[in-house]
């Protein structure tokens, strides 16, 4: 019998390097990637099912309705979720599942006892995390603000997390992440 797999949450501030660290932390073949649900617009260079899976309103709501998501929130206007079928299915084959999701998501599943490894990401400090969210040149000026007000209101939440990890140096970071789920070295093909 296969042992159960464990469910690894990674969220934090915009900027704070999340997404980079979960691509290197998905190398390893017994971590599995839960892809979000969104209703946001596809943007260029992405693919239905493997960045996200883009639904109407309509197709989210009927899902919530459905009870298709272990958790869901609305974020500047748009609708992200985490189907619960893939995850269970990832959980039962005994690897990790990696939800990279927001703060508000992270804290819905903390409170419902959902068990898991509950990671928040960190900017090194503010400045640094308004460096690279201005490196992007994706956001106005007005986005931008939003993202930082919104970063330091998660920030403070991350005392609700099982583990904080500084993102100051990336491979340090990823290391710890590594560390702190229990897959210290990477498999072996």
């Amino acid at each position: 019998m296969t042992r159960r797999g464990q469910m690894v949450v990674v969220s934090g501030p915009s900027g704070a390097g999340k997404s980079t660290i979960c691509k290197r932390l998905l190398q390893d073949a017994r971590i599995v990637f839960s892809v979000s649900a969104t209703t946001r617009k596809q943007r260029q260079g992405e693919v239905d099912g493997r960045d996200y899976h883009f639904l109407s309103r309509d197709e989210f709501r009927a899902k919530v309705e459905r009870g298709e998501f272990i958790e869901w929130a609305e974020v500047y206007g748009n609708l992200y979720g985490t189907l619960r079928k893939p995850m269970q299915t990832t959980l039962e084959s005994g690897k990790t599942c990696l939800l990279e999701i927001d703060v508000q998501g992270a804290l819905q599943l903390k409170a419902i006892g959902e068990p898991g490894i509950y990671v928040f990401i960190a900017p090194p400090d503010f400045e640094v995390l308004r460096q690279r969210l201005v490196q992007r040149n994706s956001e106005t000026p007005e986005a931008l603000e939003r993202r930082l007000h919104k970063a330091e209101d998660e920030y403070r939440e991350r005392v609700k997390y099982d583990h904080v990890v500084v993102n100051d140096d990336l491979d340090h970071a990823v290391q710890r992440v590594r560390e702190i789920i229990g897959l210290s070295e990477p498999a072996r093909s």
